[in-house]
This record gives structure tokens, C-alpha cells and sequence, in this order.
């Protein structure tokens, strides 16, 4: 006849499993006191590098220091011995007739001897080299800081012992400066397509606009009313640029031209063949006559600006190049594509330095500080910002999950972001805080879809956005005046720490 068998609880079983666990390793867990001498020694001396080992090195240093008050030393066994014994003025057949060995530069009193070495019986504190290798916990806590106390500034040349004691700063994100938020204060009509881009000319009068009507038209800054309109491309104006130094304005398109126009007579001067399809962006270099040009062929091409010559087609990208900036400092181009890359140029040797790899989806869009030797560029997937001359990343700007066409940066750090679905987005740029969001509305007549932004840009004083948008209209933004830090604080918090370089 078969036993029955006991049943346990599962609460019963698991704590029977523990026990047996527990039992088979407790040879493991038990805490089995040292009576071995030497395991307990270095035993101490473990636990003396783990809790003292940033200073341990100091009392070996004393053997090479002149006190400054010898009458107040306290002398002391060697290492490892139990004896210590102190010596004050009332030892008058020691104290003011000892010294330890001058190192260079120090000064003897006068009437004070100098011996090579303590009077017979005493020792110096210092390592004894041949009994012990380490200092024990002891002798540290009897010693330490004696370096600092006894020894000059020029003395303490130590590059472990400064890297040991030297305070080290907390890392902190950098708070967000005050913005006031921007307001909407003139829309302007007048195009019959989507508007495209938007130049400003030096002086800040004026600003020209490309459409997709094929007409260029330029814009009284301040009152916002048409002057000019200029007539010649056959398809939509994608790009435009205002030369500082000649009364020229070039103008690119997705007709494969690129047209130099004086602005004397108002008239087409100079074209520029050479792009086999689309040109989506233009930029002149700022000290140099060249011009370039980027577009649907996947190259950037330089121009010589009166030879009408292509200097150089930098070739790399493997889809549409969206963007090209020019600076006068190295690297003097920088490009961003379709195919998620951004490559920085040798202009003289005509190709890419620098690929950056870092963005998962199309870059349309790339800006340039004013001031500072970095950059930044737009992707669907976040805002990075970079440092020149390598590339280095410095961080994300995240939020605006959407398709960003125009991306726009001033003197006072205010990065401004705008997408194809009507967002428009202002950061801060030391920190990367989104101080304020806005959405565009389509003007009556246009559908919901037509919200779009398509540039943004701003003046050359920075105290005005021009933004060109889908519903065929330019819109000014500016300051409000009226903002105070009590009116619109600012609402932040600390995130996870992102590690800067600069």
C-alpha cells in the first residue's frame, strides 16, 4: 500500500527551498574571523589603500620638506614601530639645534645647525623602505596635511597629489536664459504660389522673396510694401542670396539655373549651368568671390562668381542635398541631405572632411551661429547642434517631431524651428529649452493644409523673423515688448544630464 503523500503549501515549499540554498553556501556567506597574522595585516593594509589611498603618498613626501617652526615638531617612530615621541621647546638639547636636511631654496635661521640626520635613537617620520611598503592607517591619520602645513606652494609639484586633493566641480545643466516670447505683427500678400525663401540685403532695408509663381519680388522691410518684382525663372524659386560686397542678387530654382541679377538695372547678368536637375539652395562664401549651390542631383557645386567657371562639384551625398552654408573659417562649406548626413568640405581640395552620420531621417535644414564657432541642423527626428572645426556633437534639442524645412538662429540665442505642418518653435540655445510654441494659420481662402512653413529667417539686426509659408503669404514676427519674466516665466526642469563639449 503506497504512502500518502503530504502536502505543503507553496509559502511552506519556497522557505524549505531557502533553507537548503541557504545551507549549501554557508560556507560562502559565514564571516570567519582571521586569526592568521599575515592575512590580517593585509587585510589592514586593503582596507588602507580603499580608504586612504588618495593620500597615501603624503607622508613619503615629508622626508624632503623643512619645517618652518622646527621647535614645534613632532618626531615619531618609523613606520610600523609603536613608539612615538614628541619634542617641545623644553628639550632645549634638541629643539633649535635639529633640523632636517635643507632642500634647495630653503633658508636656514641664523644660530640653527644643520644635521644630516636626527641624534642617534630618533627617526624622522618617514617610510621605512626596507620593513614596510605601505603606510598603515595609523600612521596616515598621524601624518596627513603635513605637506600643506610645512611646505611653499612652488614645493607641492605633484600631479597625482594635485589631481587627489583638487575639488572637483559638480557637472550642472546650464539654466535657460530669459526670451521674450514673439508675436505676429504683419502678414504680407502678394505671390501667387508657395513662397519659398527669403534674403535680406546688408543694409536691412529690404528683403527679396522666391515663389513658386517664378517671381522674385523685393519687400520694403519697414512698411512691408512691394518694390520690385523680378521676372526670368521658368519654374518654382527655391533659393536666393543678397552679395555684402557687390550690388548682386543670385537666385537658384527647380529649372536647373542659377542666375546672378544686378540690382543697378535690375536685370539678368550672369547664369550658371552645370546642375543636371532641381537647385534647392544657394550661398555665397563671405570673403571669397565664389558661390554655392546645392540641389536634386546629390552634389554642391562652386562657382567662380564673375568666370561663371564650376570650380568644384563635391559629390558624396547619395540623395538630394537639401542645404548648403558657407563660412570663412574652417570647414567653409557644410551641406546636409536627404540620405540623413551632413558633410563638412575642404574647399580647396573639393572634398568631404567630415561626415556626420548622427541624424535617422532627411536634414532640410541647416543654421549657423552668429557668434560661436558651432552650428545646428533640423531633422524630423530631433535639432542637433554641433562645434566646428570636426564636428562634435554637442546636443539634442527634441520636441518638434516634424517635417522642419526652415531653421533660423540670432545673436541673442534664439533658434527658431519651422515645420510642414505650420509649427513654429523658439529655443534657447545654451540649453536646449523650448521657451515657446505657435502654430500658423492658414489666411482665408486657403485650405488647413496650406499652413505649412517652408524659411525661416531672420534680419540682420535680429530683432525680426520673416517665415514663408504655403499659404502664399510672409510673415513677420517680433518681440513683444510687453513680456516681463512675471508675465512669462520660465517653466523649467532639470533633465538627464547631456555631456557638453566645448
Amino acid at each position: 500500500m503506497m504512502e500518502e503523500v503530504q502536502k505543503h503549501s507553496v509559502h511552506t515549499l519556497v522557505f524549505r527551498s531557502l533553507k537548503r540554498t541557504h545551507d549549501m553556501f554557508l560556507s560562502d556567506q559565514a564571516n570567519i574571523p582571521a586569526t592568521d597574522k599575515q592575512s590580517l595585516e593585509m587585510k589592514m593594509k586593503c582596507k588602507a589603500k580603499d580608504e586612504y589611498g588618495a593620500v597615501m603618498h603624503i607622508p613619503k613626501q615629508q622626508q624632503h620638506l623643512q619645517p618652518r617652526h622646527p621647535e614645534n615638531l613632532m618626531l615619531t617612530a618609523p613606520y610600523g614601530s609603536d613608539e612615538n615621541q614628541q619634542w617641545s621647546e623644553t628639550n632645549t638639547s634638541i629643539a633649535g639645534t635639529f633640523n632636517y636636511p635643507s632642500a634647495p631654496g630653503v633658508v636656514l635661521a641664523n644660530g640653527s645647525a644643520q644635521n644630516t640626520a636626527p641624534p642617534p635613537g630618533m627617526h624622522i617620520a618617514h617610510p621605512d623602505q626596507t620593513s614596510r611598503v605601505g603606510a598603515s592607517v595609523k600612521d596616515i591619520q598621524q601624518n596627513a596635511g603635513a605637506l600643506e602645513r610645512y611646505a611653499p606652494p612652488s614645493r607641492i609639484a605633484s600631479d597625482k597629489m594635485k589631481t587627489a586633493l583638487t575639488q572637483r566641480k559638480a557637472p550642472t545643466m546650464p539654466k535657460p536664459s530669459w526670451h521674450p516670447p514673439w508675436k505676429l505683427y504683419r502678414v504680407i500678400s502678394g505671390h501667387q504660389g508657395w513662397v519659398r525663401c527669403a534674403a535680406f540685403e546688408p543694409g536691412n532695408e529690404w528683403f527679396a522673396t522666391g515663389s513658386a509663381d517664378r517671381v522674385i519680388k523685393i519687400w520694403d522691410l519697414a512698411s512691408g510694401t512691394l518694390k520690385l518684382s523680378l521676372t526670368g525663372h521658368v519654374s518654382t524659386v527655391r533659393g536666393l542670396v543678397v552679395s555684402p560686397r557687390h550690388p548682386f542678387l543670385f537666385s537658384c530654382g527647380e529649372d536647373k539655373q542659377v542666375k546672378c541679377w544686378d540690382l543697378e538695372y535690375n536685370k539678368v547678368i550672369r547664369h550658371y549651368h552645370g546642375h543636371l536637375s532641381a537647385c534647392y539652395s544657394i550661398d555665397i562664401h563671405p570673403t571669397i568671390d565664389v558661390l554655392v549651390t546645392c540641389g536634386r542631383d546629390a552634389t554642391a557645386r562652386v562657382w567662380d562668381m564673375r568666370t561663371k567657371a564650376c570650380i568644384h562639384t563635391l559629390t558624396g551625398h547619395q540623395n538630394t542635398v537639401a542645404q548648403v552654408k558657407c563660412q570663412a573659417a574652417e570647414p567653409q562649406i557644410i551641406t546636409g541631405s536627404h540620405d540623413s548626413t551632413i558633410r563638412l568640405w575642404d574647399l580647396v581640395a573639393g572634398r568631404s572632411k567630415v561626415t556626420l552620420t548622427n541624424h535617422k531621417k532627411s536634414v532640410r535644414a541647416l543654421a549657423l551661429h552668429p557668434t560661436q564657432y558651432t552650428f545646428a541642423s533640423a531633422s524630423p527626428d530631433n535639432i542637433k547642434q554641433w562645434k566646428f572645426p570636426d564636428g562634435n556633437f554637442l546636443q539634442n534639442l527634441t520636441g518638434h517631431n516634424s517635417i522642419l524645412n526652415g531653421l533660423a538662429l540670432n545673436s541673442d540665442n534664439v533658434l527658431v524651428s519651422g515645420a510642414d505642418n505650420g509649427g513654429l518653435y523658439f529655443w534657447d540655445w545654451k540649453s536646449g529649452y523650448n521657451f515657446q510654441r505657435m502654430t500658423t494659420s492658414a489666411q482665408p481662402g486657403s485650405i488647413d493644409s496650406e499652413s505649412g512653413i517652408f524659411s525661416c529667417t531672420f534680419d540682420n539686426s535680429g530683432s525680426r523673423l520673416v517665415t514663408c509659408e504655403a499659404d502664399k503669404t510672409i510673415k513677420i514676427y517680433k518681440e513683444d515688448d510687453t513680456a516681463t519674466e512675471e508675465t512669462h516665466p520660465i517653466h523649467w526642469k532639470p533633465e538627464i544630464l547631456r555631456k557638453k563639449r566645448y
